[in-house]
């Protein structure tokens, strides 16, 4: 591909130039902006010939660090831009979502997987915990707005929350699948003693431990910036945001927990720090334009590679359009549904919030994540990437589309506490 590599910067700007006068021109089409680059990217992988094969398989590991790193800015931008206190009646939905819909979508999608697609058990569990988990970073034109800027209505504040805990809380699945794969590659059945093994290790202490790590960063880094040393200077939001994940995520991972709760924990703590200070807004800004322009590049490299496989001529079967359809359409929005009955939110929120979850780089992530530990044959890994990839496909449309309408039926009244 360094053959191609001015020709790949082209193509970046042009894409980079979609997100900067996208609010301009497509500003009252239905059209979102992960739709519009994915497109492009499309468009360029299949008109594009001499382009290199972008084989997911081949370039595991660029995938998984590239996306790495757009969640965990993600993240922080998530939850530093959380107006809503933390209380057991505001954040209810959220745990619901996490505590039943998330793992019905994680069992649902592993029997497909296992039946329809004849996946391995620990591939088919791998297939259930990649897409589970909402995606913080195509999901952040539903979720709440920059800090300090009003009431955070139910719906928005829900999906933002969930997607920013989620991405943490799908990983003991993840692993929980490589263990079994790892299992079955040496010839060994997974015993009793290797599943208590995963919960209390995988479950229990990294989950526990990501928590304290970044309730610790949070709370630290915010004593630092805004002592009374620092009212004088001008703090750079970058080096802050920057040292927000590196620290969290860098420091949960040093004691084997989970570092994308790390993360998104901290930002939220360091948000409950001096909450009307107008700082926050600057750490929210530089995050999300950190956040738009690595999605950027993401989604079009998503997309050329798309466009690749239909330029090859790869055959997709009429299971991978039923699943992925059944899973987006049915699954999780049912899921949302049985989480949410019994709360007193009106008809529309609980569909609103039910029906958007968007899935994509996330997915991207805990994927090659997995297939780069080399426990999963190469049958499975090709059937994972094309059942992802379709889901992600799909996604960004179905979502793209009627998000806003759904949005707009929700009574879009600020949260009380």
């Amino acid at each position: 591909m360094i053959e191609n590599y001015n020709l790949f910067l082209l193509v970046c700007g042009i894409a980079f130039l979609f997100g900067a006068l996208f609010p301009i021109i497509f500003k009252r089409t239905p059209i979102s902006l992960p739709m519009l680059q994915v497109s492009f990217g499309l468009l360029m992988g299949y008109l594009w010939t001499s382009l290199s094969f972008l084989n997911p398989m081949d370039n595991g590991l660029i995938i998984e660090k590239l996306t790495e790193i757009v969640v965990l800015v993600s993240l922080v931008g998530a939850g530093i831009k959380i107006d809503t206190e933390l209380s057991w009646q505001l954040w209810r939905p959220t745990v619901r979502l996490l505590l039943i819909t998330m793992p019905i979508g994680i069992f649902a999608l592993a029997a497909l997987g296992y039946y329809a697609f004849g996946l391995t058990l620990g591939a088919a569990i791998l297939l259930g915990a990649v897409l589970a988990p909402t995606d913080p970073v195509l999901a952040s034109s539903i979720q709440v707005g920059p800090p300090n800027t009003g009431g955070e209505d139910t719906p928005r504040f829900t999906l933002t929350s969930e997607a920013g805990l989620n991405d943490g809380l799908a990983f003991p699945f993840v692993y929980l699948a490589i263990k079994i794969a790892e299992a079955y590659s040496g010839g060994q059945q997974f015993t009793g003693a290797m599943l208590w093994s995963w919960f209390t290790h995988d479950v229990l202490w990294k989950i526990g431990a990501g928590l304290v790590v970044g309730i610790i960063v949070g709370k630290v880094l915010a004593k630092l910036v805004f002592s009374k040393y620092s009212h004088n200077t001008t703090i750079s939001q970058g080096y802050v945001v920057i040292a927000l994940t590196l620290l969290a995520y860098g420091l949960a991972e040093y004691v084997h927990s989970y570092g994308f709760i790390a993360v998104f924990v901290a930002a939220f703590a360091f948000r409950r720090s001096e909450r009307e200070h107008s700082y926050h807004q600057k750490l929210h800004d530089f995050a999300e334009q950190s956040e738009g322009l690595l999605m950027s590049l993401v989604l079009v490299v998503f997309g050329m590679f798309l466009g690749q496989g239909l330029q090859a001529g790869v055959e997709l079967t009429w299971r991978v359009y039923i699943v992925s359809f059944t899973f987006l359409l049915l699954i999780r929005p049912i899921g949302g549904f049985i989480a949410l009955s019994g709360l007193k939110l009106p008809y529309t929120e609980k569909y609103a919030i039910s029906a958007l979850g968007i899935r994509g780089i996330g997915t991207l992530y805990y994927l090659s994540y997995a297939l780069n530990q080399g426990f999963f044959d190469e049958v499975d890994a090709v059937k994972l990437w094309i059942v992802c990839s379709i889901v992600i496909l799909a996604s960004i449309f179905i979502h793209g589309l009627i998000s806003p309408r759904l949005l707009k039926m929700t009574p879009n009244k600020p949260r009380q506490g």
